[in-house]
C-alpha cells in the first residue's frame, strides 16, 4: 500500500529540513512524498532541492494560502493513503507511518485513522507544552466539542474524491469543515489509535492570537450551517474549556 504525506511549505527554512527528515527516515519505505511550496523567497526551497531524489512530487509556485496549497498537494497524490505533516512538524518516531499503514491493511473498510497530538516548545521539540488526546468517533463527537488532530489524520484517497478538498472559503477553519464532512455529514468509517503521532511546534496559523481563535470559532459556527447541521448552543463554551485542559 502506497502512503502520500504532503508538506505545505512558505519561508520556512528553520524547520523544513527537520520536517523532511521525519517523514524520510520512516521505516515504511512505500511514501510518496509531495512538498508545495508558495514560492519561498529564503533558503527553502534550496534545502528542498537537496532532497529532490527522495521526493515524489515538489513544485514551487504562488498559492493562495495554506488550504490552497493542501488542496494542489492532495491533487498531486498517487497514494492510496493521504496524510499531511506541517513544515513546522515532526512525527513522533520513525514508525508512525508503519503503525498507521498496518491499520488500514488489517480493515480493508477503514477510511480514516487518527492519533495523538503535542504542541512542543519550537526550540525544544522534546519540551511538551500541551496535550491533544483524542478519542474514538461517536454520534455526538463533534457536539461535545472534540475533533481529531488534522495534523495526525490519515484519509483514503477515495474519501476525497467523495466529498471534496479543503473549502477555500475558510481562512483558519477549513480542516475542521473538512473532518465534519468527513466525519459528521458522510459518516465515513474511522477508527482512533491510542498513539502519539505528531510533534507539533507552537506558533501555528490558528493559535497565534485572541484574534484569530474568535476568528476560527466563528468560521467553526459557519460550517456547521453550511453543511446544514445544527451546532449546539454549548458548542463554543465547552470548545475553549477543553482547550484550557490540555495545558493541564
Amino acid at each position: 500500500m502506497k502512503i502520500s504525506i504532503i508538506t505545505v511549505v512558505y519561508n520556512n527554512e528553520k524547520t523544513i529540513k527537520d520536517a523532511m527528515q521525519s517523514v524520510l527516515s520512516q521505516t515504511y519505505k512505500n511514501i510518496e512524498y509531495v512538498i508545495i511550496d508558495g514560492n519561498s523567497k529564503d533558503n527553502t526551497v534550496n534545502l528542498i532541492k537537496d532532497y529532490n531524489e527522495k521526493l515524489g512530487y515538489f513544485i514551487s509556485e504562488k498559492d493562495n494560502g495554506l488550504y490552497d496549497a493542501m488542496n494542489k498537494g492532495i491533487k498531486a497524490c498517487t497514494g492510496d493513503v493521504i496524510g499531511i505533516l506541517n513544515s513546522d512538524d515532526l512525527y513522533q518516531d520513525s514508525n508512525v507511518i508503519s503503525d498507521v499503514i498496518k491499520q488500514f491493511n488489517d480493515d480493508s473498510e477503514l477510511d480514516i485513522l487518527y492519533g495523538d497530538l503535542v504542541y512542543v516548545k519550537s526550540d525544544d521539540t522534546n519540551k511538551v507544552v500541551r496535550n491533544w488526546k483524542s478519542k474514538s468517533y461517536y454520534n455526538n463527537f463533534f457536539e461535545n466539542a472534540n475533533v481529531p488532530p488534522h495534523p495526525a489524520l490519515f484519509v483514503r484517497s477515495i474519501v476525497y474524491k467523495e466529498v471534496g478538498l479543503f473549502d477555500l472559503q475558510y481562512k483558519l477553519a477549513a480542516d475542521y469543515e473538512l473532518m465534519l464532512r468527513m466525519f459528521k455529514k458522510h459518516h465515513f468509517k474511522s477508527k482512533y489509535i491510542n498513539r502519539l503521532i505528531i510533534k507539533m511546534r507552537l506558533g501555528g496559523a490558528t493559535n497565534q492570537s485572541f484574534t484569530n481563535i474568535i476568528n476560527q470559532n466563528k468560521e467553526i459556527l459557519k460550517a456547521w450551517k453550511n453543511n446544514d447541521l445544527q451546532a449546539p448552543l454549548y458548542l463554543m463554551p465547552v470548545r475553549i474549556f477543553k482547550r484550557l485542559l490540555q495545558f493541564i
